[in-house]
């Protein structure tokens, strides 16, 4: 009986490639809180400041997408809401419901912290259009499947 794709151990390969994509997280997660704390940011308030610098979303749809209580949300917009980064509005599709938005100094802040990550730019810009397109495709397949 043949052992099922998912039960085999993975090939070195495999297991090479798992260990370069967790360095590359590992430094992009170090230089992100470098980033951001000179702005003088948490790693949480700048990763919701870039959440909300795209759309601006309801409390509970950034808890889910930052994977925490909507309480612990609460209090990172609060701090800020409290800087002018961000601010509270009624959702126009159902007052109940309150939204967070980045304002305009917001946006510049995560604008300014997504131009400051060296660490990945610096090595894509060395690739060709091509072999970026073919990396951005392989990388959006892996997070399709």
């Amino acid at each position: 009986m043949a052992t099922p794709p998912t039960a085999r151990r993975p090939d070195a390969l495999t297991l090479e490639v798992v260990d370069l994509i967790g360095s590359v997280v590992a430094r992009y997660h170090d230089e992100y809180e470098e980033a951001a704390a000179e702005h003088a940011l948490t790693g949480a308030q700048a990763k919701l400041l870039g959440l909300l610098s795209l759309d601006p979303l309801p409390m509970r749809k950034l808890a889910h997408k930052l994977k925490c209580e909507p309480s612990n949300v609460t209090g990172i917009v609060d701090r800020l809401e409290s800087r002018g980064l961000v601010e509270r509005r009624p959702d126009p599709n159902d007052r109940r419901v309150k939204l967070a938005a980045a304002t305009a100094e917001g946006r510049r802040v995560a604008r300014d912290l997504r131009e400051s990550l060296s660490f990945a730019r610096e090595p894509l810009a060395g690739l060709s259009e091509g072999e970026r397109l073919a990396l951005r495709d392989l990388l959006q397949r892996m997070l399709e499947s």
